[in-house]
């Protein structure tokens, strides 16, 4: 038994100094690091989605993973330092507010593979996700504009960078787009990230949009949509979720929630990263027009709606699709 061990050793060896295994074959396990913000994987919004995404890897692909969670932009790039240094065999970062924390380590770490979702970093190892929220804004504003009988609606933000006011945008533009004489009212509630994890502050906005007459406001605020969910029910308006299907956090009282498949954004990077056909230096875009934005339907939400409602709704994303309705776009608007 020892003469076949050492053999099989040394037939090892010399494989690995031909080139025809790799450290991979020795170990076979994948190892992803996920990097969320500080909202953390239970924001049943943007970080809860890409954690989904992260399990359903590790349940259909076998894959290992840690994840991890940044307190600030600071924290976020000493954990992903850590985690390259442990050779992880792809890092995901999730956020706008990561962005600088990737393009550092990455440019640090050439040999090491980076997803970054919610902005862009043009390095060869980093491949970007992006989500064209303009438009699942524009029909999460179409739907309000239908569904309200004061023909007044609102929208709240969470942290008031370009990111969340291509939200603000797009709803604006949906609910103008069915009702050009409809209010829209707006508001963000902070200047730094923990706009993002502030449920009190959207409970406060909320109603204070509600007694001006919104009976339909629509949140990008991460996990602070707490607060508009909980207003809602207090006040008896319809509230509208964002990123993840939060129609089941109000049965009865979230008129629908606008998705951006991060979940399956996260597994298909995963799942390409480990099968080696993850380009770098490219940006993935997901839309209307791939799926990858579109409108919670279920159980909770399906008497809130009547069938012209859902036909409307349906029409305005084949409009999208096709580019007969134009959507305005922050990023391109503002420049």
């Amino acid at each position: 038994m020892r003469s076949q061990s050492f053999a099989t050793k040394v037939l090892a060896t010399a494989f690995l100094s031909l080139g025809v295994l790799t450290s991979k074959a020795v170990c076979a396990d994948f190892q992803v690091g996920l990097l969320l913000d500080k909202a953390g994987k239970d924001d049943a919004s943007f970080n809860a989605s890409a954690f989904r995404g992260l399990g359903r890897a590790e349940k259909e692909l076998g894959i290992k993973s840690k994840t991890v969670e940044a307190k600030d932009a600071a924290a976020a790039e000493g954990l992903l330092r850590s985690l390259a240094a442990k050779k992880f065999d792809l890092l995901v970062a999730i956020g706008f507010s990561q962005a600088t924390a990737v393009r550092n380590v990455a440019t640090a770490m050439p040999t090491t593979k980076f997803v970054l979702v919610d902005s862009e970093v043009k390095l060869p190892n980093v491949t970007s996700v992006m989500f064209a929220e303009h438009e699942g804004s524009f029909l999460m504003g179409a739907i309000a504009a239908m569904k309200s009988k004061s023909a007044n609606v609102g929208f709240i933000g969470g942290m008031e960078v370009p990111l969340i006011r291509r939200f603000g945008m797009g709803f604006e533009a949906g609910a103008k787009y069915v009702n050009p004489a409809v209010k829209v009212q707006a508001a963000y509630i902070g200047v730094t990230g923990d706009a993002f994890n502030n449920p009190p502050k959207a409970r406060e906005l909320a109603l204070l949009q509600n007694s001006q007459g919104a009976d339909v406001i629509f949140h990008a605020a991460g996990a602070s949509g707490k607060g508009l969910f909980d207003a809602a029910e207090e006040k008896k308006f319809f509230a509208i979720g964002v990123d993840s299907n939060q129609n089941g956090v109000k049965p009865g009282r979230v008129l629908t929630s606008m998705l951006k498949s991060v979940d399956l954004a996260v597994f298909e990077a995963i799942k390409q990263a480990k099968e080696g056909k993850l380009k770098g230096g490219e940006t993935v875009n997901h839309g209307i027009a791939n799926g990858g934005v579109d409108m919670a339907m279920d159980a909770n939400n399906k008497d809130i709606f009547t069938s012209d409602m859902i036909k409307k709704a349906e029409d305005i994303k084949a409009g999208i699709k096709s580019g007969k309705i134009k959507v305005p776009d922050y990023y391109t608007v503002k420049k």
